[in-house]
């Protein structure tokens, strides 16, 4: 379904059409190389009004598929819920177990036995997408990570995500499952649910050991009024992104997943987002040719697990 107007919508579809793939280069506080996404499905992409919910554009966006770091969303989620519950506090050590430990990267890289408090894990899991931190959350919430994926699971019932199930925190390959829809939905519930923990997902950057990493979503502080969400990436997933940004009183919700490479994936969701706000009459950004002259520095190809 779509509100936008047949030339723009030809207009939008047109640009998305733009190709190019981007060199690697490590990235996280541990993380490898992401080559280029190897997904054979289409790319689904949904834009949402977070003031009503309305589609403003879909895009195979019902289309049941890996979630990739997007999970984290869920498991931030939880661990809000916990924090307002009053049964998790910011300053609670969360452990990293062996299990946590043994999780491939992107992570920080904490030994079995170590700790952080909750609310350095949720920026490194926000910022940095750490696997070894989200598992340590969970276990730290649910006890275990196959408890807290069926907390996740449930929570996504809860919220009228029918096409989402978890069987862990983090989106590496299992069987984790949703859609963009979903997607765009848990992104409105945590603005509905969690309006002062949000701002978490704007954090530019994660500091540890002496390092300094910045944020994956690339479309913060340079995408106008952009202050969240999430990235994500797995081989079977490709590359995702659920994004929103305000302008005004409004704000909108964007969703890609299964993009070819992160500069495509970024280039949807800002011509997605720009879009949106010309339709509402928000005044807009040209958004150049190539990624690195709207960023105004080199776009790094980032393994965001």
């Amino acid at each position: 379904m779509t509100i936008l107007t047949r030339r723009a919508l030809s207009a939008l579809c047109g640009r998305l059409l733009l190709t190019g793939l981007l060199a690697g280069s490590v990235t996280g506080l541990a993380g490898p190389v992401a080559p280029a996404a190897a997904v054979t499905r289409p790319v689904s992409a949904i834009l949402m009004d977070a003031r009503d919910g309305r589609i403003l554009y879909a895009e195979n966006a019902g289309i049941v598929r890996r979630p990739a770091s997007l999970t984290k969303m869920m498991t931030l989620f939880l661990t809000f819920d916990a924090l307002d519950e009053g049964t998790l506090r910011l300053g609670d050590p969360v452990r990293i177990s062996r299990y946590a430990s043994s999780q491939k990267p992107s992570r920080v890289g904490l030994r079995p036995g170590a700790t952080m408090t909750v609310d350095q894990a949720i920026r490194a899991v926000a910022v940095v997408s750490a696997n070894d931190v989200a598992v340590a959350l969970a276990e730290t919430v649910g006890g275990t990570e196959d408890r807290f994926a069926r907390m996740m699971t449930a929570k996504a019932r809860a919220l009228g995500l029918e096409d989402t199930s978890f069987t862990n925190s983090t989106g590496l390959p299992g069987a984790n499952l949703t859609t963009a829809q979903d997607m765009a939905r848990l992104s409105l519930a945590l603005l509905r649910d969690h309006p002062r923990r949000y701002a978490v997902f704007a954090t530019r950057s994660f500091s540890w050991g002496g390092r300094t990493v910045q944020n994956h979503n690339h479309l913060l502080g340079a995408y106008p009024g952009a202050d969240g969400l999430k990235t994500g990436y797995t081989a079977e997933a490709g590359f995702a992104l659920a994004a929103s940004a305000k302008r005004g009183n409004r704000r909108l919700i964007a969703v890609v997943i299964g993009e070819r490479s992160i500069q495509l994936r970024d280039r949807r969701v800002a011509r997605m987002l720009t879009e949106g706000f010309a339709q509402g009459g928000a005044p807009t950004k040209a958004i150049p040719d190539t990624l690195e002259e709207w960023l105004g520095s080199p776009v790094t190809a980032e393994s965001d697990d």
